[in-house]
Order: structure tokens, then C-alpha cells, then sequence
């Protein structure tokens, strides 16, 4: 990686989508490399930001339920910063480029859920943003979508996005 100031960006890992009624593809795997990846960037003192899906009223992402919540297994602090977003971009009507650059952040390493919602459409945008983007190749998932399996979609993404959105490296070969 490159000497940029870094920042991990942690996208919809929810009770909702982690502990749903469909187990996401090697979950325990994912939650374990995330919180490899949480650990590095505090030692580097580095900011972790966590950024939640919020679905309307009703709904089972809706904001505030059990459902919405950050998945406990997961590493967090009360320093940790946490954004909400309702589209697939964590860029669009949030905080999170004004947080980028007030905190001087021009690299985000990004893990979480969904490789091909979530993931991917941050990625595509944070680029085009000017920020360079690292995807933790083994630190994301999704389910089945009827056509792919999980893991042919993770391979798919991680070979669509890397080069001209990502730099695509493995948990073990992040820095921050």
C-alpha cells in the first residue's frame, strides 16, 4: 500500500445481514479478517469507520431496531466513528467524504457486505472521488443470488474492481 493517509471503512456488517435467515458466504472467516483489519488500524492509529444500511420504517434495516445494529462480534470502539447511508454508495447524502477530508484521508481500505451492492458501488465511487481505494480481497461477502454462487460473485468482483477502482490485496498484506 501506499504511504496516503489511511482510513478502514467497515460497510453494512448488521445483525440484519450478518445473523439473517441466509448465512452470508464464510462469515466467520469475513468477521475474523474485519477484526484483524480493526486491530491493525489501531495500532496504526488509523480511523475506523463503520457505515450502516438504513431501510425505511418498518422495514428490517429500519434505523434503531435489533436488526440494524453493528454485528457484536465485531471490534468497536465509542472513538470509532459510525455513519448511516440508505443507497448503496456510502458517498451519497453522507458525511463521509467531509470526514475523509477533514481528517486528511485520501486512502480507505474497505471490508464488509455486500461485494456486489454495497462494496462495489463504494469502491466505483470513492475512485471517482479522488480516493484511493483498497479492497480487502478476503475480508468481504454476499449471498447467492440465484444465477452465481458467493463465491463465484467475490471472485467477480474482486476481478472487476481491481485496477481501475481498487487496489485489491489480502487481509494479511494490508497496512496501514
Amino acid at each position: 500500500m501506499s504511504q496516503n493517509a489511511a482510513a478502514l471503512l467497515v460497510i453494512d456488517m448488521q445483525n440484519g445481514l450478518v445473523h439473517g435467515a441466509q448465512a452470508p458466504f464464510a462469515i466467520e472467516t469475513v468477521l475474523a479478517n474485519i477484526n484483524q483489519l480493526i486491530a491493525d488500524a489501531r495500532r496504526q492509529q488509523r480511523p475506523v469507520i463503520f457505515v450502516q444500511h438504513t431501510g425505511p420504517e418498518g422495514t428490517p434495516l429500519a434505523h434503531g431496531g435489533e436488526m440494524w445494529q453493528i454485528a457484536a462480534e465485531l471490534q468497536r470502539e465509542a472513538h470509532d466513528f459510525y455513519l448511516t447511508k440508505t443507497r448503496p454508495s456510502c458517498f451519497f447524502q453522507t458525511s463521509l467524504l467531509s470526514l475523509l477530508q477533514e481528517k486528511g484521508i485520501t486512502q480507505l481500505v474497505v471490508a464488509g457486505m455486500q461485494s456486489d451492492y454495497c462494496v462495489d458501488t463504494t469502491c466505483r465511487a470513492g475512485r471517482d472521488l479522488g480516493i484511493e481505494m483498497v479492497l480487502a480481497s478476503d475480508a468481504h461477502t454476499t449471498f447467492a443470488n440465484g444465477v452465481l454462487s458467493t463465491e463465484q460473485i467475490i471472485a467477480h468482483h474482486n476481478k472487476l474492481l481491481s485496477g481501475p477502482f481498487v487496489t485489491l490485496l489480502k487481509t494479511a498484506e494490508i497496512t496501514f
